[in-house]
């Protein structure tokens, strides 16, 4: 069993992890270092990986607004992209994310089959 890592061993890590990409940097690229400096690189960055998946949470947005914007982020979609494929106007969408219009059931739909996005959580956020 793999013990906690705590958060003074993150930041330690954090720490050696950052000089090593600073030297990767100084020296033109991650195939200019040496192999000790590699298998350090990859041991520190699977202890800040670690820490991070065990106490970073992230919260999943709760509104409409925050759900679309998530999703766009993700699939570097501009609001006009966004609009084209959800089959609504731009004027629509840009009413939606401003929280001057509630969604249609219809957008509603095409949010969570075109998008993916839990209906569930869809239902919860209107």
């Amino acid at each position: 069993m793999i013990k906690k890592i705590s958060r003074e061993d993150f930041l330690k890590a954090e720490a050696k992890m950052e000089n090593i990409l600073a030297t990767a940097t100084k020296k033109g690229g991650f195939e200019f270092l040496t192999e000790k400096e590699s298998k350090e690189l990859d041991m520190q960055s699977q202890i800040v990986k670690k820490y991070e998946d065990e106490n970073i949470v992230i919260p999943m947005p709760d509104t409409i607004k925050g759900l679309i914007q998530l999703k766009m982020y993700e699939k570097q979609l501009k609001q006009k992209e966004l609009a084209k494929m959800l089959n609504t106007s731009d004027t629509q969408l840009s009413e939606i994310l401003h929280e001057k219009r509630k969604p249609s059931v219809a957008l509603l739909k095409s949010l969570h089959q075109v998008l993916g996005i839990d209906a569930e959580l869809l239902l919860r956020a209107v």
